[in-house]
């Protein structure tokens, strides 16, 4: 025997009745929707390759090679595996150097053998996105940066150490300091330090590449293969250079964890951070020394008095006629600098 809706409901006529069932169906499909739904899994971290997933005959990687530094080795973090040097004496005082924007730790390599050979032992690393690191899709904030830097320290067994960037790895050794000042031992050294940056001092170009959408047709694979047609043609001349061009052209995570950083890292709004840094130096008696270039034009002279105001004990080595790549244009007035403040 079956029984129709109508005869459960005998006082309503037929139509009263389906109209109450089409009421009250869906409300019931819902709300059994809400306690029956499982959460969606978690969506994986993307993680695109780094140059070590290039032929070894690579342009790219005889330019810099992953043994461009002795004691060289390979960590796996939680975004990415990361590869970092350690160099110099074993016992000496430890120092990490922090590079840039675009190019990987061979921006040191003048650099890191002079302090190397002073008796510091130092850390380079390449940063994630960059070299021999691999490239998380994810947001290229600082956070993202002392995160990996905190991360490495820990594995290579380094309680504290003098922190030194150039250009965006100033910016990133100022949100470090700031957020780990535990983990800084008393100095900290900015090259041509990124962090207070204005929009106006950046090319419309730039601005227009880093946005979401040219990322998303230069991330194409169209585009790319294009970038690898012009990589091949002509030699830029310079290798630090061309290490940029091939990686913008070979690595699908390059250029956008470049954009990620322009738009979302730590060139702008650290004025916080550097105030940060200077309070904690000034309150354990520690330094902090600026190095500039007069000819930089990518991160303009005129900004190292704007971070003596947010740090007003910091010392300022001023090279006249520097540019923006100093470590390798002025790398001796760059690493005797260096030497001398970390010494004392």
């Amino acid at each position: 025997m079956t029984l129709s809706l109508s005869a459960l409901l005998p006082d309503m006529p037929p139509s009263s009745a389906f109209q109450w069932f089409l009421l009250v169906c869906p409300a019931v499909v819902i709300l059994s929707y809400f306690f029956t739904v499982f959460p969606h899994t978690p969506e994986s971290l993307y993680i695109h390759p780094s140059l070590a997933s290039l032929p070894k005959t690579s342009p790219s990687r005889l330019i810099y090679p992953d043994n461009y530094y002795d004691g060289g080795a390979y960590v796996k973090l939680p975004y990415g595996t990361v590869r970092y040097w350690l160099i110099g004496p074993e016992h000496g005082k430890r120092v990490v150097l922090i590079h840039g924007l675009s190019v990987p730790a061979i921006i040191w390599k003048d650099v890191a053998p002079k302090l190397a050979s002073k008796g510091f032992r130092v850390l380079l690393y390449d940063l994630y996105g960059r070299g021999y690191s691999d490239a998380p899709q994810t947001t290229y904030d600082a956070n993202l940066y002392t995160t990996q830097l905190a991360l490495l320290l820990q594995y290579v067994g380094w309680s504290k150490a003098d922190i030194v960037g150039v250009s965006m790895g100033g910016g990133i050794a100022a949100a470090f300091s700031a957020q780990f000042p535990h983990l800084v031992t008393d100095k900290v050294a900015l090259i041509a330090s990124a962090g207070l940056m204005e929009s106006s001092d950046m090319s419309r170009t730039t601005k227009f590449l880093s946005s979401p959408l040219m990322q998303l047709v230069s991330s194409s694979y169209p585009f790319r293969l294009y970038l690898q047609y012009l990589a091949d043609q002509k030699s830029s001349g310079s290798p630090i250079s061309e290490l940029v061009r091939l990686q913008s052209a070979y690595l699908p995570g390059y250029n956008p964890a470049i954009a990620s950083s322009i738009r979302e890292g730590p060139l702008r709004s650290l004025a916080p951070q550097f105030a940060a840094l200077g309070r904690h130096s000034r309150k354990t008696n520690g330094s902090v020394l600026l190095i500039w270039g007069t000819a930089d034009q990518v991160v303009p002279y005129r900004y190292a008095a704007r971070v003596q105001t947010l740090i007003p004990h910091a010392e300022l080595v001023t090279i006249e006629g520097g540019p923006h790549d100093i470590t390798i244009s002025h790398a001796d007035e760059v690493s005797n600098a260096l030497v001398d403040f970390l010494q004392r």
